[in-house]
């Protein structure tokens, strides 16, 4: 569609673009129009009362509220009409790689993006395109991020919508034609491999972005810029820097004391990314920070002392107005097993002990369920929701119970939850009237051991993606692992700190959870369906196929009267770059559903496996350091050559024999840099080459069937 400059349009919305802020959003005909006039009311009263005064019937923020809740007060779709849902349009997102986005809808227009940051705006009254923007990130540059090329998502406010994308950049686009407005590199000045995944978050005008890059070695930080012109007005770093420079501001001094310099951390950066969650009290006028996890993982190379290593695995508050810090709750002290806590915060109130406390709920990676009161940080109460044996729990000053054994990494062992965590990105909710949390829980087993010759930035054959820039002082399976992997949708009680029902899954890595006034809980799977509960009681009450699996968080909202819940599917993320547990594929797809929908899914085709290579002529002499040249350059990717199936990116043991025998001609400079491969040249020699040849085929022999 061609895209109209923002004085071309028709009169009204010309006076919107001039800066009139009431305006009826049905003032407009078209969908542009609806766009700018709607996203032009969109700001912090909007968002407050569509949240309170209203039932929701807008989806104006990633987690629906500042609160992050996820909890729509619509009814029309309920526990007794569910089973009506069908489906009313699908819309074809064009891309092959993850979708992680939650669709966000200001009335009927939707925004809502796909992989490499691509911005889609949607009539959600007739599921046609509106405009689209792409960021035109260099693919080639897709190894950066650890984690797929995703994108959670935009912020709307006062008629722009903002985009980060995969490369560092902030974009601000007009919401009615998707013409850039401004941009900033977020990541100007900084070391390292920083990528942003999360959804940009807008508080008191300002828009707040983090960032990732914390196995790659960099310090993590978290920045405000000016909604309307760009301008950065604040940064708080979440971890110290070279103390023999200024310290930023009397946070970092006092994080400084709880470091080793010997370990020189600030080389490797430190970690503590804030690459995903935060949350917003307007009362307390207090944002909440989520921060990652350390750079390197192991505590024993950037701190070789020991310390807490403030402010890693923490949630913090800072002052929205200056990113002043405030307090801070830190969930694992001295991380050592990527234990970020940047998974969603909920902001709730309850009941404990006979009076109302305002809280924060979270459940981080490292499998426990805090409630914290989040006027001052101080711990509540902690609780495992999954098995652990890194601590026994949490004593009554917040601090966890270690097992001592948790830390002896001089031999390989199950970490438990291990890196991808008990509970990862995928958001969960949280539904006052039940009072319970939704929560996605999994183990997706990996056991660790210290590297002890590890040094920064040094690329070795057999430390875990080296090749790529990885930094994490530790290598993954050493041994094959001996926990068990799984999937379960946990309904938790906060307040008893215990399990309310749950539900098994055929696999780790299902998507977000949605809970709803009409005593709901929908949620995807990486098995392919999206699916609705009983709030109270976990009862399946619907689901449907969706094609492929679904990683994403559903949203629900109210156009011309009625109730709409739209979900974002496409495979992807780290676990679904190389594993999968549906048989079909398809491009990422945005599904919505009403009661009475009666449109046709989309076809979807098999995922198309050959059988183990074979034929590949190869030097049986070379398979052990074409072992240790895959692991650094291949394997979180493609995975283990014939024994993983392949996710959104292609198991090499199943390739055809000529992909293999030219590999050469594929990883140095090959045709699937456009899609997001590597370039290897200059950094393998032929000779590595024919050795990764070498793993690939003599792994295939070595498993195939006699």
């Amino acid at each position: 569609m061609r895209k109209i400059p923002c004085g071309l349009l028709p009169l009204a919305v010309a006076w919107l673009c001039l800066g009139a802020s009431t305006a009826s959003a049905q003032a407009a005909g078209t969908p542009q129009d609806r766009a700018a006039a709607a996203v032009h009311r969109v700001n912090g009263n909007f968002i407050r009362d569509n949240a309170t005064t209203k039932k929701t019937p807008d989806w104006p923020s990633y987690g629906l509220d500042y609160a992050e809740s996820r909890f729509s007060k619509l009814d029309q779709v309920n526990a007794g009409n569910v089973k009506q849902l069908g489906l009313v349009w699908s819309y074809n997102l064009e891309s092959t790689r993850g979708v992680e986005a939650t669709p966000l809808v200001v009335d009927g227009v939707m925004y809502v993006t796909a992989s490499w940051s691509v911005v889609h705006a949607i009539d959600t009254r007739t599921g046609q395109k509106l405009w689209t923007f792409d960021p035109q990130i260099d693919k080639s540059k897709g190894f950066r991020g650890c984690c797929d090329v995703v994108n959670r998502g935009v912020a709307l406010y006062e008629g722009k919508v903002y985009v980060a994308a995969y490369d560092g950049r902030l974009i601000a686009l007009d919401a009615a034609t998707g013409q850039k407005v401004w941009e900033k590199n977020t990541i100007e000045g900084q070391k390292g491999s920083y990528t942003i995944t999360g959804a940009p978050r807008v508080f008191k005008g300002k828009v707040i972005i983090g960032n990732g890059g914390a196995e790659y070695g960099v310090r993590g930080y978290v920045t405000a810029y000016d909604a309307k012109t760009g301008d950065q007005k604040w940064r708080w770093f979440v971890v110290p820097g070279d103390p023999s420079k200024p310290f930023e501001d009397e946070s970092m001094a006092r994080a400084a004391k709880t470091w080793d310099p010997s370990g020189k951390y600030w080389e490797a950066g430190g970690g503590g990314t804030a690459w995903d969650s935060f949350a917003f009290d307007p009362e307390l006028n207090l944002m909440y920070v989520g921060t990652g996890n350390g750079s390197p993982w192991a505590r024993s190379k950037r701190s070789p002392s020991g310390g807490d290593n403030l402010y890693l695995g923490s949630v913090v508050a800072l002052n929205p107005d200056t990113g002043k810090y405030v307090w801070h709750y830190q969930e694992t002290p001295g991380d050592n097993w990527d234990y970020t806590s940047t998974q969603s915060m909920i902001l709730a109130n309850v009941k404990l002990g006979g009076k109302p406390r305002k809280v924060l709920l979270h459940a981080p990676k490292n499998g426990f369920f805090f409630v914290i009161d989040r006027t001052n940080g101080k711990f509540i109460s902690a609780k495992n929701f999954v098995e652990v044996n890194w601590a026994t729990g949490y004593d009554t000053n917040g601090r966890p119970i270690e097992i001592a054994a948790a830390r002896q990494n001089e031999k390989p062992g199950d970490s438990i939850p291990g890196p991808f965590g008990a509970h990862n990105w995928h958001p969960m909710s949280f539904n006052p009237q039940t009072g319970l949390a939704y929560l996605p829980a999994q183990n997706v087993p990996i056991n660790l051991m210290d590297d002890k010759d590890w040094k920064f930035d040094q690329n070795v054959p057999g430390r875990p993606h080296g090749g790529m820039g990885w930094n994490t002082a530790m290598f993954a399976n050493a041994e094959p692992p001996k926990s068990k992997p799984f999937g379960r949708l946990i309904a938790w009680d906060p307040v008893a700190q215990k399990e309310a029902w749950g539900v098994d899954y055929a696999s780790p890595w299902n998507g977000g959870t949605l809970t709803t006034a009409g005593n709901l809980v929908f949620q995807g799977t990486a098995d392919g369906r999206l699916l609705a509960y009983n709030a109270k009681t976990g009862e399946k009450l619907w689901e449907t196929p969706t094609g492929t699996g679904v990683v994403a968080a559903p949203s629900t909202y109210m156009v011309d009267g009625k109730q709409y819940v739209s979900v974002a599917v496409g495979w992807g993320g780290v676990y679904g770059l190389a594993q999968r547990a549906t048989e079909r594929q398809g491009p990422g797809t945005v599904y919505t559903f009403a009661v009475g929908g009666t449109a046709k899914m989309p076809e979807f085709v098999q995922y198309r496996m050959s059988k183990l290579v074979e034929g590949v002529k190869y030097d049986p002499a070379k398979v052990q350091a074409g072992t240790m040249l895959y692991v650094s350059n291949c394997v979180f990717c493609h995975g283990v050559p014939g024994v993983d199936r392949g996710g959104n990116i292609p198991n090499l043991g199943y390739m055809d024999a000529a992909y293999i025998q030219n590999l050469d001609k594929f990883v140095l400079n090959g045709p699937a840099t456009a899609r997001g491969m590597p370039d290897f040249t200059g950094k393998l020699s032929a000779d590595e080459i024919e050795s990764i040849k070498a793993f690939i085929q003599g792994t295939a022999d070595a498993i195939r069937p006699k």
